[in-house]
């Protein structure tokens, strides 16, 4: 009798470096961690491998020099405004820093409380106490300092976010303020790069409506190939690291090609259909930082088409504490197990269904592979998932 449902397991994968056969390696990571840990693949098993992962075997870098060069080309002006960033050595700060090197003036607007994946740059009671409408009030960093304090650590990082954009400055050229209205940065330029990522869209739309100029996002940065040849034609900058001082790491291209491949050899190899998915960040929020693990445009730039639509779920809390309470044990799990077969072929939206969140496949699997595989020294950058389609009724 199966005793396991889901089963998550992390593999250990060889160094990658640009110009690796990554297909060839993901495939044979898997196929011998089977055969050398004993378990067997199966059909509907997911692989999931981390963009990074694909982005360097893909030497998809770019240097400051393009970006530079690409944003003067864009914005003929001296000056810029770079709107709604997040707060991320990893993920903006050198971005910012290409931005200074290449204009005399740039004028950063951060929102407030909180960047877009929940990075506080306040303390929210003193934000209340202060009589303040985030969603109406504008402010100058002398505001933001008086209100707030001198030194505004973040809780995790213990960086002070806004003297560390400011030092990455050239003369002292960054200037920085604080709302949560786009339009605001007009009062001081006209050319401005939309930094947010989820919300976007809405943001150059609002700044479009209001006659900005010149409004590109960080999304039209980089989306073809330049002197280093790294670039991603659907999100630019977007989902980007830094690798060196110098050097940016951008979301990984052509993923879709990449995961029928892993899927065809492993069909191949094995006779066995799996799911191939590559992941970014995860989509979940920490409850104490408040932060929303998720500054990749999205959980999964590529993926095979079984991993599309929705879970189709019964909800086993509910049925057992209002249909099978009285039953004995064996008669229970019989029970569950026949109204699990007969009520999965028509699932509509009932009390049945109601508490398992309709979100996708990609995204929740994205979830389980980023927190699975980590970002530090864990070493196991391919997650191979088992179990995840299965249900209780099934052996």
């Amino acid at each position: 009798m199966r005793t396991i449902g889901t089963v998550i397991r992390g593999l250990r994968a060889p160094i990658i470096k640009q110009g690796d056969n990554l297909v060839k390696i993901v495939s044979e990571t898997v196929i011998n961690s089977a055969k050398t840990e004993r378990f067997e693949i199966k059909d509907k098993d997911v692989i999931g491998i981390t963009e990074s992962l694909l982005a360097r075997a893909q030497g998809n870098y770019v240097i400051f020099e393009e970006i530079i060069d690409e944003l003067k080309e864009k914005f003929k002006s001296t000056e810029i405004g770079v709107v709604f960033p997040i707060l991320s050595r990893n993920r903006f700060s050198m971005i910012l820093k290409a931005i200074a090197s290449g204009f005399s003036k740039v004028h950063v607007l951060l929102s407030y409380p909180a960047d877009e994946v929940g990075n506080a740059l306040m303390d929210p009671e003193k934000l209340d106490q202060s009589g303040i409408n985030p969603y109406t009030d504008f402010l100058y960093e002398e505001d933001y300092r008086r209100i707030f304090g001198k030194e505004v650590k973040h809780p995790f990082t213990g960086i002070d976010y806004v003297t560390m954009y400011k030092s990455l400055g050239v003369n002292d050229n960054i200037s920085i303020y604080f709302s949560n209205n786009p339009r605001h940065i007009l009062r001081f330029t006209s050319q401005v790069l939309v930094a947010d990522i989820h919300t976007r869209s809405r943001t150059k739309k609002m700044l479009q409506n209001a006659g900005t100029e010149t409004v590109y996002g960080l999304d039209d940065i980089c989306t073809k190939p330049g002197k280093s040849c790294g670039y991603n034609t659907d999100y630019g900058l977007l989902g980007s690291n830094m690798a060196t001082e110098e050097k940016i790491k951008l979301f990984p291209r052509d993923g879709q090609d990449f995961v029928e491949q892993i899927q065809a050899r492993i069909r191949e190899t094995t006779g066995k259909q799996v799911e191939v998915m590559v992941y970014g960040d995860g989509a979940f929020k920490d409850p104490v930082g408040k932060i929303w693990e998720l500054a990749d445009p999205v959980v999964s730039p590529a993926y095979t088409t079984g991993l599309e639509g929705t879970p189709n779920e019964i909800k086993i809390k509910y049925l057992a504490d209002s249909l099978l309470g009285d039953l004995k044990d064996e008669s229970r799990k019989d029970q569950m197990k026949q109204v699990i077969r007969e009520k999965k072929k028509d699932l509509i939206k009932s009390m049945e269904s109601q508490g398992t969140t309709p979100r996708r496949f990609t995204d929740l699997l994205g979830s389980l592979c980023d927190l699975t595989s980590g970002s530090g020294d864990k070493g196991t950058p391919i997650v191979l998932v088992q179990g995840y389609f299965d249900n209780y009724a099934e052996e």
